[in-house]
């Protein structure tokens, strides 16, 4: 099952979830801000993108700039601040199977499909 972690609010997340209506495919929405993935589940999502925490951090949100950017941090602490701050992470993330990429651009989508 292809699983669409989504804002939204988030014009790219909303560009993702369109490729994957228009592709006729079942998929399962999951609004990461009300349901909040935890460090486990950050940790098997990294795990399939093949990305560090800090890659998948959104540093251009104000909550980074002014409590976490130029700090020396784990990747502990880098995915429990994800977790306490769940805007910090990248969006749209999509799942298929055990892999997954960030949908930015959406057609980046397609190679899950």
């Amino acid at each position: 099952m292809i699983k669409i972690y989504h804002n939204p609010r988030c014009r790219k997340s909303r560009e993702g979830l369109e490729l994957l209506e228009n592709a006729g495919k079942d998929f399962e929405i999951v609004k990461y801000l009300e349901d909040i993935p935890s460090e486990d589940e950050l940790r098997e999502i990294l795990g399939f993108l093949g990305m560090s925490p800090l890659e998948l951090v959104r540093k251009s949100e104000a909550i980074w700039k002014e409590n976490y950017k130029g700090k020396e941090l784990s990747d502990d602490e880098i995915i429990a601040a994800m977790v306490e701050h769940p805007k910090l992470i990248e969006r749209p993330i999509i799942i298929n199977g055990k892999k997954a990429v960030v949908g930015r651009p959406a057609e980046k989508i397609n190679t899950l499909l």
